[in-house]
């Protein structure tokens, strides 16, 4: 049975998504480059960084990564604060509680930075209910490189075979299964033309996976 899930934060917990993409948009404008839908999706599930340092190598940019970073952060905090917009996706935090009450061990494995993830933590109360959490930016290689979620299984103390992790981009899931984890991929409402064929198991609705589902889930996808 499953002791520990592992949580992707933007798309899953938090729909930051729009506020990223319009700070995407003005970083854009801000260094005159034209990214086209099809590219920008390709980034979903990548660090910030990871993100910058492809858009200088493809648009050829006379600029290093961190100063397209410190571009898009800087419109980020501005809508981070400004924008009435931002929430939680819906049903997370009763799937989070849920989990928590019933003794299962919770770790949050994200590609954003450190800073951006105590800012979700800390204006929604999150923090109660995770035992680490774990940012990509952090790391040498970024999703699809399954090096978070080995750290992140690792952090949980049990066995990859207890372990859960809920993802809503192409990368993501790539990461978790190159990890051996069984992988869930949310269809979540903002993360658009991800390839989901490589999860274990896909939602649309958190109620499928409240705790006294996953063993039902489990035993159909033959996970032992």
């Amino acid at each position: 049975m499953i002791k520990a899930v592992i949580f992707d934060m933007d798309g899953v917990i938090v729909d930051t998504e729009p506020l990223h993409h319009k700070a995407y948009r003005l970083m854009f404008k801000d260094v005159n480059i034209d990214v086209s839908d099809s590219l920008y999706e390709s980034f979903t599930g990548q660090s910030t960084y990871n993100i910058c340092n492809r858009l200088c190598e493809h648009f050829k940019l006379p600029l290093c990564p961190q100063t397209l970073v410190d571009i898009k952060r800087d419109h980020f905090n501005f809508l981070f604060e400004n924008d009435k917009d931002l929430k939680l996706i819906e049903g997370v935090l009763e799937l989070i509680k849920d989990y928590h009450q019933n003794g299962m061990t919770l770790v949050l494995a994200s590609s954003a930075s450190m800073p951006n993830i105590d800012k979700i933590f800390k204006r929604f109360d999150l923090d109660a209910y995770f035992k680490t959490k774990m940012s990509g930016a952090d790391l040498k290689a970024s999703k699809p490189h399954p090096e978070i979620f080995i750290n992140a299984a690792k952090a949980t103390g049990y066995k990859n075979s207890r372990c859960l992790v809920i993802e809503d981009s192409t990368n993501g899931i790539k990461a978790a299964k190159a990890a051996d984890l069984f992988c869930v991929g949310f269809k979540s409402p903002n993360s658009k033309n991800q390839d989901y064929s490589e999860a274990d198991l896909v939602i649309d609705n958190f109620n499928t996976i409240r705790s006294e589902n996953l063993r039902k889930l489990f035993n159909n996808a033959s996970v032992h």
